[in-house]
């Protein structure tokens, strides 16, 4: 360890039963720093950031920081040493409200209200419950709530994954804040261009080690992309491909809910990937919810392949062939049940089945893992997978079970760049195969890669239609904020 640096793990080691989830990292991270921590899904990542957060106890290795060895039992030792964490999942209790789980953790909500005021988020109703607000406001509050414990090490997990782009640079804001104290930022994310503009220094995790630790700018994108991955190292590659449309298998006609959609009519052919595109809070998790049957729309029409749907439950829903990818995987996952009862569960169409299948949905369910490439060392927890592998599990559910009409609401948020070219190509393969994919992604550099078409949602409506191979980041930022290209001219 260094006079200049603050923080310093050596030879750090986890395992879980078998699985081995760290196998020896060695970090340092200076003063004044922003350090990027980038790697592979399954490379253990967060498994450190757990470690240094005091949620987990390493197995073997050291932590210094101050250079002073450093035992955390706990995320209250953690907390106390100065070392205060966002994680990938908001560290909030769903069913408090804002202002109980601040009180459950003895923080000062109107010190939170002043950060998030800061983060042009004012006018957050703290007595709502924490399950009744989207992602995004819970990642700002997470944040907001960490930064009224001054730490000397901020540690964000993945933050700006669900995070539109104008809340993304709040977050940057604060990190050039924390860098020009003198302070610490720890940043795990899979967007390159995050790592490039924001990073002094990255440390790059390859199958539990450290395998590269260099100045971002002196490697650039594709020099990141291949420490990550080494020999099977290859960034997202175009995997649109123009394929004869079918029927219309899902229609919108004039969809209005609350203040949320505003009519929205839409089109999704068989053999089609279209894209929504969007800036946080338009309205496209308002629509997915509708289609997806957690709620009936205001007014409007849903058909399915010509038929209208009246969904009172997803069940409705599923039933008629459309099936939902959240981006919140938990949401999708029976986290302590193992990989292979998770892909079989919409299978199971009774309770006394849950212990076997026929052995024709069995081949299904081994094909989805077959296919998806799922790494099945954990599997008798589906908990213990990383995020890209949990992804897979919720996708290969319906690879097994079968759909008319997939429903993919960011499902490549926080998952590295070989997984999400994994699914990319799968939603192209689906489509070839006569599936139909509604696709919304907070990535937008996305829609050319995998889309036939685009629809750009503002304020609840359709502002924006694109053939999706003419559409560029700039093109649909620009009809996401409700502008024309006119209008910045």
């Amino acid at each position: 360890m260094t006079s200049s640096s603050i923080l310093a793990t050596s030879q750090v080691a986890k395992r879980f039963g078998s699985v081995v989830a760290l196998r020896s990292v060695d970090l340092t991270v200076g003063r004044g720093e922003v350090h990027a921590l980038l790697g592979a899904n399954g490379a253990g990542k967060s498994t450190l950031v757990k470690i240094l957060s005091g949620v987990l106890q390493a197995d073997e290795g050291q932590i210094t920081l101050h250079g002073r060895n450093l035992r955390l039992r706990n995320p209250a030792e953690a907390q106390e040493a100065g070392l205060a964490t966002v994680f990938q999942d908001p560290a909030l209790i769903p069913d408090l409200t804002v202002s109980e789980n601040f009180r459950l953790t003895d923080v000062s909500e109107q010190e939170v209200v002043e950060w998030l005021e800061r983060m042009q988020m004012s006018g957050v109703d703290f007595d709502q419950q924490i399950r009744d607000l989207p992602l995004p406001t819970l990642r700002l509050i997470d944040l907001a709530r960490a930064l009224t414990r001054e730490p000397a090490i901020l540690m964000l997990d993945e933050i700006t994954a669900a995070l539109p782009a104008d809340q993304a640079e709040q977050v940057f804001g604060v990190m050039d804040e924390w860098r020009d104290k003198g302070r610490s930022v720890l940043f795990i994310t899979h967007r390159l261009g995050e790592v490039m503009r924001m990073c002094d220094r990255a440390t790059v995790l390859r199958d539990g080690r450290n395998v590269a630790t260099f100045v971002p700018r002196e490697m650039g994108e594709a020099g990141l992309v291949e420490a990550m991955l080494g020999e099977a190292a290859q960034g997202p590659t175009t995997v649109q491909t123009a394929v004869a449309k079918g029927p219309v298998a899902l229609e919108t006609r004039q969809l209005r809910s609350g203040d949320r959609l505003k009519g929205v009519s839409l089109e999704l052919h068989a053999g089609e990937v279209l894209g929504i595109a969007a800036l946080e809070g338009q309205g496209q998790d308002r629509l997915f919810a509708l289609l997806a049957g957690d709620r009936p729309p205001d007014s409007g029409e849903i058909l399915v392949a010509g038929d209208p749907l009246l969904a009172q439950s997803p069940y409705d829903a599923v039933r008629r062939g459309m099936v939902l990818i959240p981006s919140d995987r938990l949401q999708a996952l029976l986290p302590q049940r193992s990989i292979r009862e998770n892909l079989a569960t919409p299978l199971y169409r009774r309770v006394g089945q849950w212990w076997g299948l026929a052995a024709d949905e069995d081949d299904r369910v081994r094909s989805a893992i077959d296919r998806l490439s799922i790494d099945t060392r954990a599997g008798r927890q589906a908990g213990r997978l990383s995020g890209g592998n949990q992804q897979k599990v919720v996708v290969g559910r319906w690879l097994a079970a079968g759909f008319r009409v997939l429903l993919c609401f960011d499902p490549t948020r926080g998952i590295d760049v070989r997984t999400k070219q994994q699914i990319y190509e799968l939603l192209r393969e689906l489509a070839a195969g006569g599936a139909a994919v509604l696709l919304y992604t907070s990535e937008l550099a996305e829609i050319p890669l995998v889309c036939d078409r685009v629809l750009v949602l503002y304020d609840g409506q359709v502002v924006g239609r694109q053939a999706a191979h003419e559409a560029t980041e700039e093109s649909l930022l620009t009809a996401a904020h409700g502008l024309s290209s006119e209008d910045v001219a």
